[in-house]
């Protein structure tokens, strides 16, 4: 009987991939009333296009939208709308692991294509990204891995290698960290929020070698050519002619023009 009544060739706008439920039968539901009205109901699993902006990604929000509508039939021989009263629930209970859903508006529309124009319904989920995971996974540990690089700063600075391998670690775990949140991003041609804030943690810490750089460089201790070593022997005599044991210990101390030996 369902076979023999009409119904609309609707279509998703914006739907990449979707099919109808058939276990354990196909999951459609018909009713006809007495005065003629007939509600006709399927199990549909949709996969649909969301445009996102992601500038201010992971504090950002979106409008991901859902057009349905006729292929065929023009808005002169099929109107669509939405039926009065709340047209889109939402199963109690449901929750989404990244993102919070903040309303569903919907209204009807008029689609222009090439054949004319076409009645068509919108609704669009408006969503706002949770931040915890990404609070957890990249922003306390990169701000941790800024913090342990200051503590060069404390390192003496002929501690060249100590210095030079802190640096370089909390770079390389930076670009890991940088990494990994991308890897389920799309691959977008402006920075987000996200890329901004490893930049400048990135910053700091290639500033931290930088900083010990130029205090190597610059406080390095002058070598003065014209300073000799004299190491006295066991038989040293001074001027006053007495032997003393405790002088067998060599002493220098070498100034800028000259020499002196004590």
């Amino acid at each position: 009987m369902l076979e023999r009544i009409w119904r609309p060739d609707t279509y998703f706008y914006n739907g990449k991939h979707s099919y109808v439920h058939t276990i354990t039968v196909p999951n459609k539901l018909l009713r006809i009333s007495q005065d003629g009205d007939i509600l006709y109901s399927m199990r549909l699993t949709i996969k649909a296009k969301c445009p996102m902006e992601l500038q201010n990604f992971p504090m950002d929000r979106q409008s991901c939208p859902l057009i349905l509508g006729s292929y065929a039939y023009t808005s002169q021989q099929l109107v669509y709308e939405w039926q009065e009263g709340s047209s889109v629930n939402f199963v109690p209970g449901m929750a989404l692991s990244q993102f919070d859903l903040m309303g569903s508006p919907y209204r009807n529309l008029t689609f222009v294509r090439r054949e004319g124009e076409f009645s068509v319904l919108q609704v669009s989920f408006n969503l706002q990204r949770n931040t915890g995971y990404f609070l957890i996974q990249v922003y306390v540990p990169c701000v941790l891995i800024v913090v342990l690089s200051w503590v060069s700063f404390w390192i003496h600075r002929e501690a060249t290698s100590d210095r030079v391998g802190l640096g370089i670690t909390t770079v390389l775990t930076l670009s890991t960290i940088s990494l990994d949140s991308r890897t389920d991003l799309p691959k977008v041609r402006y920075a987000t929020a996200l890329d901004w804030f490893l930049l400048m943690s990135f910053g700091y810490c290639i500033a931290t070698l930088l900083e010990f750089a130029g205090v190597h460089y610059f406080t390095k201790e002058y070598e003065d050519p014209f300073c000799t070593i004299a190491t006295c022997g066991p038989q040293t005599i001074h001027p006053d002619g007495i032997v003393d044991e405790t002088s067998r210990r060599s002493s220098t101390v070498c100034s800028v023009y000259n020499v002196k030996i004590f």
